[in-house]
């Protein structure tokens, strides 16, 4: 990774690129240090800590790289564009039209892009009016009563739905002018921005107690870098399905005959089957942090909403079975939306491929899908095991308490191989051999 960044440093237009989405992380880390007006930043981060754990804002200043816990003007981060791509990609599998759109190639693909702009904004506003609910709650707004607090409420929602379209407008940015994917490119900064404090944390608990945290931390650093070797290893992973294409002779020259294979990637959804679980797990504990029990209510429905909470406490035993019983389930539910095995074996059939020792049709789409269900399989336990290891971990050591999570190393180093990746093929591009060499 070192070596390609070198090389990519060294040829003029990969370094104005690179150069430019580094110009776009200072833009955007900057705007998530500039507070909202008529906040009361030190308010809301108190509360953040008392409240925001295990639930959907704990999720949202994970990804903003707590620009939600000091009510920025960045504090939405991406998320509104997120949770607009995951609807309108599950809805393009279930409305024809919009598959009809997906469908007709580059301008059906940009009439997507703006359904799911609007769709982004429609999100985004609803978040900005719901966040501004919640920091007046707990009372963060300075500015609540009479025309003043219509004005301000004004004031707080415009900025944050201004942030997250503006936000968006930065990631596009990347896309034209600079490296890899912009969504992605500024998801991994806002995450990777918490690393400095994580690890300013770790040095105080050493140096505060160090008979207690001078082997534990260690032992802790060499658990996150094993984690990140292992996701690299699971993220190249794949199964590859032989495949061997028929001889054809037309006039005079011979055609096909050539052997390939069919790669098919352990995390072929990525990081989505997480993203899913965690947005349902965390809605009962938002719920509960909105309209929270009575301290002094009783009866049936009492008991059963304050069990109801509990059941899904982010540190119970049954939130984490169920999450990764869900990771499990929306993992192969992804897989089926983005892999179809029939499409495949037909597309073999057509080009006169086929798979050593089995039939073409159905033998070989009911052979692929056998191979997937194993490789998703595989995937899905591995991606439950790094969504509930952070809940694992700080049950073991709660004094701990590590907010760089499995999740997050995972949507870091995926994001980190992609972009290498993507300045790989870059600059072989630019550097293949001419063909008399």
């Amino acid at each position: 990774m070192i070596e390609t960044l070198k090389n990519a440093w060294k040829t003029p237009e990969l370094r104005k690129k690179i150069l430019f989405t580094l110009f776009i992380i200072v833009v955007f880390r900057i705007g998530s240090a500039i507070p909202a007006p008529f906040l009361d930043a030190e308010v809301m981060a108190n509360w953040m800590t008392q409240n925001g754990t295990g639930n959907f804002l704990s999720y949202m200043d994970i990804l903003s790289g707590g620009a939600l816990s000091k009510a920025t003007l960045f504090a939405m981060s991406i998320t509104p564009y997120i949770n607009a791509q995951i609807i309108i990609q599950l809805l393009t599998y279930a409305l024809p039209p919009l598959e009809q759109l997906q469908k007709e190639g580059e301008v059906g693909r940009k009439k997507l892009q703006k359904i799911t702009d609007v769709t982004g904004l429609v999100l985004a506003l609803f978040q900005a009016i719901a966040y501004y609910l919640t920091l007046k709650n707990a009372g963060a707004v300075t500015h609540t009563g009479g025309a003043t607090g219509i004005f301000a409420a004004a004031v707080i929602v415009t900025s944050f739905v201004a942030g997250a379209s503006l936000i968006v407008w930065l990631g596009n940015q990347i896309n034209e002018h600079g490296i890899g994917n912009g969504i992605s490119i500024i998801l991994f900064a806002g995450i990777i921005a918490r690393g400095p404090s994580a690890f300013l944390k770790l040095v105080n608990l050493v140096a505060s107690d160090p008979a207690q945290y001078a082997v534990v931390v260690p032992v802790v650093i060499v658990i996150f870098v094993l984690m990140i070797a292992f996701i690299v290893l699971m993220n190249n992973s794949e199964r590859r399905i032989p495949v061997q294409y028929a001889k054809r002779v037309v006039g005079r020259r011979q055609y096909g005959g050539q052997s390939t294979h069919i790669p098919i990637k352990v995390l072929m959804s990525g990081v989505m089957p997480i993203i899913f679980a965690m947005s349902f797990m965390s809605l009962p504990s938002t719920l509960g942090m909105f309209f929270p029990p009575s301290a002094n209510g009783s009866g049936f429905w009492h008991s059963f909403y304050v069990g109801f909470l509990n059941f899904f406490r982010y540190d119970s035993i049954w939130y984490a079975i169920l999450y990764f019983v869900l990771i499990i389930a929306f993992n192969y539910f992804y897989v089926s939306m983005i892999y179809n095995p029939i499409e495949i074996a037909n597309n073999l059939r057509q080009s006169n491929g086929g798979i050593p020792g089995i039939r073409p049709g159905k033998p070989t789409s009911d052979f692929i899908q056998r191979v997937l269900s194993k490789v998703t399989l595989v995937g899905a336990v591995f991606l439950g095991i790094i969504a509930i290891f952070p809940i694992m971990f700080n049950a073991a050591l709660p004094n701990l308490n590590i907010a760089m999570g499995g999740t997050t190393v995972l949507i870091i180093v995926s994001v980190a191989l992609e972009t290498v990746r993507t300045l790989e093929s870059q600059m072989m591009m630019r550097h293949h051999k001419g063909f008399l060499e």
